[in-house]
């Protein structure tokens, strides 16, 4: 891997030897935290790292800027001196986050590695939680699950589909509160061992590269544990259509993560794109021959009754004034997952009938 052109922010000087303190002091941990445009985020969350309880000598932040467009860098400055928090800055210029993730495996110097996202802002404990998870339960992964906050009635309604199991499903780190073990974890901590053993993200996947990896340690042998001692606040999209496209590149993503990983197939997995078949395979059919009409008006009847009946169970919690949102909230995670999956494993088959036309 080429070395990019890196600058550093910093208040002292940043230390150039490996690492190495009494055990007594605590594993030497790399936050890594790959940002693309997170102008009014990344502030926050670095913000929330230098008010961590785990000695500051004892962690580095490592942001991966995938070549922001906005006042990214800026922000990540001027955040960083107000702070008083050393952060190292390295210019991603393959943009994406499992390349970003990679840039920063091949720069952190800690015992322990955490990815961090520019969307989050982190409990003051998150450290030194997952460091003594991870001492504590012998897993090689440890994460926690994620509250999601939105700003403004729309952002509001978004985060409270997505974390809603009508909005994602059974995705454990969404919505449990019980410690347990489990396929993947968001914001993990892993041991650093755990790159040399299974290697690191894979870069042609955007939007699933947690995923991914974690399904390659899991199949390894490798275990990871949700715990809720790990506390982190994410903040969803504000607007539908910023929510469409993060849903769309999910979906794209997940069609092939599970290209490759078949067997961590789940019935929430094809849910969305069964009901996209439905009501868009089920209105050209009907197009065609009238009889088939009833597929998608059972469908669209079906699928509205049990949006309607969750966003008022949520509504009824305190949320009406969200409530006019729930239901396109819903939609919108629905239908751009749906439609990205299928969207994603045609162009994994057209792949591989081109590859095996060639051999």
């Amino acid at each position: 891997m080429g070395q990019p052109q890196m600058t550093t922010h910093q208040t002292r000087t940043r230390r150039k030897a490996k690492a190495e303190a009494p055990r007594e002091a605590g594993p030497f941990v790399s936050v890594l935290i790959p940002v693309r445009n997170e102008a009014g985020f990344i502030g926050r969350c670095l913000q929330a790292l230098a008010a961590q309880d785990y000695p500051r000598e004892r962690f580095e932040v490592i942001v991966l800027d995938g070549e922001s467009t906005d006042a990214t860098e800026y922000e990540v400055k001027h955040t960083a001196e107000s702070a008083g928090l050393t952060v190292y800055v390295a210019t991603n210029k393959k943009r994406t986050t499992a390349a970003g993730m990679n840039l920063g495996l091949s720069l952190a110097k800690g015992q322990i590695i955490v990815k961090v996202d520019g969307h989050t802002r982190v409990d003051p404990g998150f450290i030194s939680a997952s460091v003594k998870a991870l001492a504590e339960s012998g897993a090689d992964a440890v994460g926690g699950p994620i509250e999601t906050r939105g700003h403004g009635t729309v952002g509001r309604a978004i985060a409270l589909a997505m974390s809603s199991p009508f909005g994602v499903g059974d995705t454990t780190f969404r919505h449990s509160q019980v410690e347990q073990w489990t396929d993947s974890v968001p914001f993990a901590a892993y041991r650093r061992d755990v790159f040399e053993r299974v290697g690191y993200f894979a870069e042609d996947i955007d939007r699933g590269e947690d995923d991914e990896f974690n399904y390659r340690l899991r199949d390894a042998g490798g275990r990871i544990l949700l715990t809720p001692a790990i506390r982190c606040v994410y903040y969803s999209r504000p607007t539908l259509a910023a929510l469409a496209r993060q849903y769309w590149g999910y979906g794209l993503a997940k069609a092939s993560v599970l290209g490759r990983h078949p067997g961590r197939l789940r019935a929430r997995h094809l849910a969305p794109s069964a009901l996209v078949l439905a009501l868009a395979g089920g209105g050209l059919l009907s197009f065609i021959e009238r009889r088939f009409v009833l597929v998608p008006a059972v469908a669209a009847s079906a699928y509205w009754t049990a949006n309607l009946v969750a966003s008022l169970r949520i509504a009824r919690r305190g949320n009406w004034r969200e409530a006019p949102y729930l239901p396109l909230a819903f939609v919108t995670i629905h239908f751009s997952a749906g439609a990205g999956m299928l969207t994603g494993a045609l162009r994994g088959l057209v792949r591989r009938k081109r590859n095996a036309s060639r051999d």
